[in-house]
């Protein structure tokens, strides 16, 4: 393999899997094209349904109208609740306001929400380990407004003054860092030494497989590139792993932001996605890699993932009753019968 004249190095791009799309992610997208597909446009969202720029707007395209203030939704109009979830506050609003409301809040959010009522229902003070303005812990904190205290680093375990004797509790954004997190619970253990925690860890299998994986390689690449987007909380942390460990790391949106210069001369490369990826952008953006580099895509299997989680029964339902009566309504057999 030459290039003007020069000899290259063999290249390999090393395909982290798992990666893209996790099963809350599927479901809530799932979610939004069956309801364009039942009741038809405009279908309106609660926040962007998950956070790819992609997802979004090819979304938008099909008529679904993303919103923060649910003012700017009309009465009796279709409301989904996006995949980071909602208050109860929102929920009572969209109740009032008389919404048809679809929830696709990730079941894993919805298991923090449950351990965050239990905890303030049993008398406890909360430490809500995530970060300030991410959607998902202000939808958490809704549940508990009066018990829980708010930390994003070490440092912020210094600065707690819950009073001795109230009992103390921790839960987790489900899309932290894994390591930080370790350190934070390590350090809190320590101040609040009877601290609860939950029975099972609150950051989310997808969270930790795709970091889990992003360690397992990062000896063998000289770069690192995450598909995902700046808004997504696990492809930052993906991008936060590899540069820990010393290696060169980008995150890319799409094919066209994609530097020749991070890969020029390099020998082998890492490429992993956020869970809000689309898996048609990763093989766009393998395309571009290989066509500045051209060498083998080789799979890293770190683990597999078979979790699926079923869509709302009212769309389920609704989804039947349509294809009943699309069936009623092309059958020439069953036509035939009403005649």
């Amino acid at each position: 393999m030459t290039n003007n004249g020069k000899k290259l190095n063999p290249f390999k791009l090393l395909l982290a899997s798992p990666r893209g799309f996790c099963a809350g992610v599927d479901r809530a997208i799932l979610i939004v094209e069956e309801a364009l597909r039942i009741y038809g446009a405009p279908i309106y969202a609660k926040h962007e349904i998950v956070h790819n720029k992609n997802v979004v707007d090819r979304l938008t395209n099909k008529g679904v109208i993303f919103i923060e203030d649910l003012a700017f939704v009309p009465p009796g109009a279709r409301l989904i609740f996006s995949a980071h979830g909602v208050s109860p506050e929102v929920r009572k609003e969209a109740f009032d306001r008389k919404l048809k409301v679809l929830d696709a809040t990730c079941p894993l959010v919805t298991k923090v929400h449950k351990e965050a009522i239990r905890f303030d229902l049993d008398g406890y003070r909360i430490i809500l380990i995530g970060h300030r303005d991410h959607v998902e812990v202000i939808g958490t904190v809704g549940h508990a407004p009066d018990s829980i205290t708010i930390i994003s680093d070490i440092k912020d375990v210094d600065k707690l003054t819950i009073k001795e004797g109230d009992k103390v509790a921790y839960i987790t954004q489900t899309t932290l860092s894994l390591d930080d997190t370790k350190d934070i619970v390590r350090a809190l253990r320590v101040k609040y030494p009877n601290i609860k925690s939950t029975v099972k860890d609150d950051i989310c299998y997808a969270t930790t497989n795709r970091q889990g994986a992003v360690k397992a390689m990062i000896k063998l690449v000289q770069a690192f590139l995450v598909v995902g987007s700046d808004t997504s909380s696990n492809t930052k942390r993906l991008v936060e792993v590899a540069q820990k460990a010393g290696v060169p790391s980008f995150l890319v949106h799409d094919a066209d932001d994609v530097d020749p210069s991070w890969i020029n001369g390099l020998s082998v490369v890492g490429l992993s996605a956020g869970a809000s990826a689309p898996e048609s952008v990763v093989q766009e953006v393998i395309t571009r890699i290989l066509s500045i580099r051209p060498g083998e895509v080789e799979e890293f299997l770190y683990s597999e993932e078979n979790i699926k989680f079923a869509l709302p029964l009212e769309i389920r339902q609704d989804s039947k009753d349509l294809e009943k009566s699309d069936a009623h309504k092309y059958n020439p057999k069953i036509a035939a019968k009403t005649k």
